[in-house]
């Protein structure tokens, strides 16, 4: 084993500790939420506003320090956006009202949202060609493993024993420790298109407006995310106040499919090196449809381990996720654009998907109930899959389009 293939899987696994951590923060306000109502005087409506404001400045710092990376490098623009997310994740833990707390979501969104696309374009453009779909898939499960696996087991259980305040401030340290390791050991990547990439114009970045796959994306990842945050927003409350269960009980189900998710969001992306993107997408969209469906079945909250394993097979969306926003995007576009292709696509799943759908929902749970949001989350399944037939396949194409200068095995 050489020392260049340590290094390169140890900057791999940086990279899936410090994306697994990003959504720990960003979702931590989630699971939590049956916990701060009473505190923070919360309805399902505020609940769905604090995941909207924090997705709507999001998907606008995704696409503009996205872009900027592009420009003048992924270091200057990571390391401060790291440790802003970690200490606003502890300033959640000593909001006094709502309104704090929503100006507290509101930064973390914007100190968050550049750390998906400079993340994954790190990624995708130091990753073989065969081995792009793996290594994407990889890092973007950590999503999985940490902020839907992980975090509303952690959460939810601390702040069962010491506060839901105690539980933010557990949340934000990872990142303080994480974000010293990559200061450290993560070098700047060389430049893609060389001098050029230093000297990107306004057309340059409005080219990518051109490509049909990108606009096909655009509206997956609206799909796929409008689907993510219906379930995680509202299913903690779903699974309390409809089902009749223990906030723990949420919290065990919804880790049962957060691993779920962790280990499709691996296995799909690295198949569909093999078996194409189209294809992977078609599968994983009916996956995402039925764990809804089960969720909604109130004779499977009798069987809770069954109803967990249900959650657990289906769960593909992290893997939908990896496709729709990063790898369908990077193989449509030239390669120095890569950050700013996620960028485009996260920006209007994080505006409809992440900012309108919980708003939305939350106020038609409301006025109409709280499976509402469970059922606007199987439209964005059906979005994914139509989308999928529709689009123009890039995994055969991938070894033409990029040729990267440096190589995770």
């Amino acid at each position: 084993m050489s020392t260049l293939w340590r290094r390169q899987n140890g900057i791999l696994l940086l990279l899936f500790l410090t994306w697994g951590t990003v959504f720990l923060d960003r979702m931590s306000q989630l699971y939590l939420a049956p916990y701060m109502i009473g505190d923070l005087k919360l309805d399902s409506g505020k609940v769905g506003n604090l995941a909207a404001v924090t997705g709507i400045c999001w998907a606008f710092s995704t696409l503009v320090l996205g872009a900027l990376s592009d420009r003048i490098g992924r270091r200057k623009v990571l390391l401060p956006a790291i440790f802003s997310f970690s200490i606003l994740s502890w300033l959640s833990g000593i909001a006094q009202n709502y309104e704090q707390m929503l100006l507290i979501r509101a930064l973390l969104g914007i100190a968050e949202g550049p750390c998906w696309s400079v993340i994954t374009a790190l990624v995708e453009e130091t990753s073989e060609p065969q081995h792009r779909g793996r290594n994407v898939g990889i890092v973007v499960s950590a999503a999985s493993l940490i902020g839907l696996a992980v975090a509303p087991v952690l959460t939810t259980q601390v702040a069962a024993h010491f506060g839901w305040r105690a539980a933010f401030f557990v949340a934000g340290v990872p990142g303080i420790i994480l974000g010293v390791l990559i200061w450290r050991l993560v070098p700047e990547p060389p430049r893609k298109g060389g001098a050029n990439a230093a000297h990107l114009t306004l057309s340059d970045y409005l080219s990518v407006f051109t490509y049909r796959n990108m606009w096909l994306c655009c509206l997956g990842a609206i799909g796929v995310i409008c689907w993510l945050f219906e379930v995680n927003v509202f299913a903690p409350l779903y699974i309390t106040q409809v089902a009749g269960q223990p906030g723990t009980t949420a919290g065990f189900l919804l880790g049962a499919a957060g691993f779920g998710a962790f280990f499709l969001g691996m296995i799909f992306p690295a198949w569909s090196d093999r078996i194409g993107r189209k294809m992977a997408l078609i599968i994983m969209s009916v996956m995402i449809a039925i764990l809804v469906v089960a969720m909604l079945s109130q004779s499977l909250y009798t069987n809770l381990w069954l109803l967990a394993i249900i959650f657990f097979v289906t769960n593909a969306q992290q893997g939908i996720v990896a496709l729709m926003m990063v790898l369908v995007p990077t193989e449509t576009v030239p390669p120095r654009l890569a950050a700013t292709a996620i960028g485009m696509a996260t920006m209007a799943a994080e505006i409809v998907g992440a900012t309108a759908a919980p708003a939305i929902g939350g106020a038609l749970a409301q006025e109409h109930g709280l499976a509402v949001p469970l059922y606007m989350a199987l439209g964005g399944a059906a979005v994914v899959f139509i989308v999928a037939l529709l689009m123009k396949e890039t995994a055969r194409h991938t070894s033409q389009v990029h040729e990267p200068s440096s190589s995770v095995a």
